[in-house]
């Protein structure tokens, strides 16, 4: 007996709406699943992205980095590649992710090239961090166009050229790390503008010149480290005994001012100075702060230095080549 044609109709039916809901069910967008598979191959299809298959879900099958899609949206908002072995360089094609929010890579290595200018289309960007990689090329100027950043990291990477200006522009920065790479150039003076804002500021271990600018006399970093760079002048401005900073690494620059004359707010407990130009004598003050780290080697310090019960800890090595540093754990003063 044959099937009537309204049975054929009704198997069809069931069939189709059993493909769709299939189809519909899968939460990645086709556009976010393109720009993907695109990323995947400017890093050489590696094996850890063996299971970013186009005939699957980006949302919910693809592992290994760290993907996330808004609940709303089912948009990609969020990024993590940390310590996978991957080569390649980043594709422009990130740009096609116009929901991130976040956007990680952390130690990849093999990682190389320039940070494609397409990132300038993604403007929800809050966190963006590229570190412990091997990109090289200019800190992009576009980052300023990204007004909702709080977090920049580009910190351990051979970038090249001067810190831009422009990110004087993004009004709710908070964290700046472009520490270890091969920056030259002054600190932007225009970085004035991102008081209050901005309370941790890496700079250190690059080829910077020229003076700190004096308006950032006017805020408390958490965190300041401009240490191994070739920066020159009077830093006195960034002390003081209502400063919240807790960590200040200025080592290994030109730094010349009195240290006699410093005062200390209470939170600051890491303070490396070695390697300047600093002159005088430690304040005694400098005694009633819970230090963890204090290291005034390499400078021309005279004077006896100062007893208090935080100041037992410290070896030799911190104050050692100094113009007539005295007292212990260095000889007695004559």
């Amino acid at each position: 007996m044959k099937p009537s044609s309204s049975s054929i109709l009704s198997i069809l039916s069931f069939s189709l709406l059993f493909l769709f809901q299939l189809s519909s069910s899968e939460r990645c967008h086709p556009n976010d699943k393109k720009a993907l598979l695109e990323f995947k191959k400017g890093l050489g299809n590696p094996e850890d992205l063996g299971n970013w298959d186009p005939k699957t879900d980006c949302c919910t099958d693809w592992y290994g980095p760290t993907i996330r899609c808004d609940e709303k949206t089912n948009r990609i908002n969020v990024i993590d590649f940390t310590k996978m072995d991957m080569a390649g360089y980043l594709s422009p094609a990130i740009g096609d992710l116009t929901y991130l929010t976040t956007f990680s890579i952390h130690n990849v290595r093999n990682l190389t090239g320039p940070i494609p200018s397409t990132i300038v289309k993604l403007t929800n960007l809050e966190f963006f961090r590229i570190s412990q990689t091997n990109i090289s090329g200019p800190v992009p100027e576009v980052l300023s166009k990204l007004k909702s950043l709080t977090y920049i990291n580009l910190s351990y990477n051979k970038l090249v050229g001067t810190i831009p200006p422009s990110l004087s522009q993004l009004p709710h920065l908070e964290f700046l790390g472009l520490d270890r790479n091969k920056l030259s150039g002054p600190i932007p003076e225009s970085f004035r503008k991102l008081a209050p804002n901005l309370t941790y500021l890496y700079l250190g271990h690059n080829q910077l010149t020229g003076i700190v600018p004096t308006s950032f006399a006017g805020w408390s970093f958490a965190t300041i480290d401009l240490s191994r760079n070739m920066l020159e002048g009077d830093i006195s401005f960034l002390f003081g005994k209502d400063k919240t900073t807790f960590e200040m690494l200025l080592d290994r620059n030109k730094f010349e001012f009195d240290f006699s004359k410093l005062t200390f707010g209470k939170r600051l407990w890491r303070l490396d100075l070695n390697h300047n130009k600093i002159y005088g004598s430690i304040p005694k003050i400098i005694a009633k702060n819970p230090w963890q780290i204090l290291n005034v080697s390499y400078n021309r310090l005279c004077g006896e230095i100062p007893k208090g019960e935080y100041m037992k800890k410290f070896e030799i090595y911190e104050y050692l080549h100094n113009k007539c540093l005295c007292g212990a754990p260095l000889p007695p003063c004559k």
